[in-house]
């Protein structure tokens, strides 16, 4: 496992018919918590702001101010990530307990995602590691069966 925090140096999503919720509610390990959990198909972007959307209502409530658009962002980050460097499927996990956010995407490659310096030449790709390793409170990536999870973890202030 991988773990870094703010600042610790290096360290297709289908369309609606093709997203699915698998689970919605309280965190499965029985911690007090809620959980956002869906299935994302392969290779279709389309959906990134349909995540973003479920997040966004998953967290009306939490955190400090901007703490929810900090997390659609570092989301849509991950997930498009995972969909446009794999070719594969993707789930994503948002579980918002008493000591915060924590996102997980996982897919089905095993390479691990490396953050680098992007290029002012290359448009808007090499920014998303970079912008979850900015503004994360903490991130990693672990390997996971076959593939890896790349994650993020936001401290809301404490507030569900």
């Amino acid at each position: 496992m991988t773990r870094q925090s703010r600042g610790g140096g290096p360290g297709g999503i289908g369309a609606s018919s093709k997203v699915r919720d698998e689970t919605t509610g309280e965190a499965p390990d029985g911690s007090d918590g809620i959980q956002l959990r869906r299935r994302l198909g392969r290779a279709d972007l389309r959906a990134v702001s349909e995540v973003r959307k479920a997040l966004r209502d998953l967290l009306r409530h939490w955190g400090k101010p901007g703490g929810s658009e900090i997390a659609e962002l570092l989301t849509s980050e991950l997930v498009t990530n995972a969909l446009v460097h794999t070719d594969h499927d993707a789930i994503v996990t948002a579980t918002v307990g008493p000591r915060g956010l924590r996102v997980e995407v996982r897919d089905f490659v095993g390479r691990r995602p490396k953050p680098r310096v992007p290029n002012a030449d290359d448009g808007t790709h090499g920014r998303g590691l970079v912008l979850v390793q900015s503004l994360a409170d903490s991130w990693g990536v672990r390997a996971h069966g076959v593939g890896k999870v790349v994650w993020f973890e936001l401290n809301g202030g404490g507030m569900v």
